[in-house]
């Protein structure tokens, strides 16, 4: 199935515009999905929408959004009040400015999507723009309307192409001050340099083709199963892993190795899955999240 462009418009540095178009980067396709039914009657599940007070069915036609202010009490508003904030679509991303990466902390990046010229017209422009930062070596930041709603983004170079990835805003993000944390004692220098061993002995490239998410995995494998006729089989309960261990001992068992042999490279590391999507390629020259 052919990819739709998510957004089409124009990417504007300074005077200079061109033609491009959004292609989300992710996809939830291979997502296992389920319908809530009636295991009596085997037929889909159908949600009323119902007033809490009186129990009376509503048409959501009629219905307005509410912000409670306090308990019970609420602003409502319509789409005539919704409209009176709606942004203006420009389609247009405005590049602010630029900034190396590094200073854009991850817990900031969101949803990524391909950007690529939206046609022949403008092409030598965003050809420009694209060789522009890669030579500097800086990300640009923007600001784009999807969906009613401003969104900051970052730009940066991919391929023959660009991949943008709206920003989060700074009241989104929790700072690690916020979050209750003991403090960390001083490492013992043996058992940090054998913590080092195992991390270089455990070092490579990242590729994503080596791990799939096991859970889903599960899902389809219970499902093919349940589609022969065949009961589920519950697994055996995990072995309890809160029990006191000696630290110096299990160091220097993870560095032997499940073989026991402490020159034995990349005892640990994932098994490359098969990919049960045919056709489909690994992605190359991705960015370092």
């Amino acid at each position: 199935m052919a990819v739709r462009p998510s957004w089409e418009g124009h990417l504007r540095l300074s005077l200079v515009t061109c033609p491009v178009a959004l292609y989300p980067a992710i996809t939830e396709a291979e997502t296992v999905r389920f319908n809530l039914i009636n295991p009596q009657t085997n037929n889909r599940v159908k949600m009323k929408t119902v007033d809490a007070g009186t129990g009376e069915e509503l048409s959501r036609g009629d219905l307005v959004k509410g912000f409670e202010i306090a308990k019970g009490e609420y602003v409502l508003l319509d789409k005539d009040d919704f409209a009176s904030v709606k942004l203006e679509s420009t389609r247009t991303i405005d590049i602010e400015k630029f900034v190396p990466r590094a200073s854009i902390d991850r817990l900031y990046w969101d949803t990524p999507y391909h950007l690529v010229p939206g046609g022949k017209t403008g092409i030598e422009a965003f050809a420009v723009i694209r060789e522009a930062m890669e030579q500097k070596k800086m990300v640009a930041i923007g600001r784009l309307v999807i969906s009613t709603r401003e969104r900051i983004c970052a730009i940066e170079i991919e391929d023959n192409g660009l991949v943008l990835t709206t920003l989060r805003t700074a009241d989104e993000v929790r700072a690690m001050d916020q979050i209750p944390s003991p403090d960390l004692p001083k490492p013992d220098k043996r058992m940090l340099e054998i913590a080092e061993k195992i991390i270089d002995q455990q070092s490579g490239d990242f590729d994503p083709s080596e791990f799939t998410d096991r859970y889903e995995d599960a899902l389809r494998a219970l499902i093919d199963e349940k589609k022969k006729g065949h009961k589920p089989v519950r697994p055996a309960k995990p072995a309890n892993d809160d029990k006191v261990i000696d630290l110096m001992e299990a160091l220097r068992n993870s560095l032997k190795g499940k073989s026991g042999n402490p020159d034995a490279q990349g005892a640990h590391r994932p098994t490359p899955a098969k990919d049960r999507r045919a056709g489909n390629k690994k992605p190359t020259g991705r960015r370092a999240a």
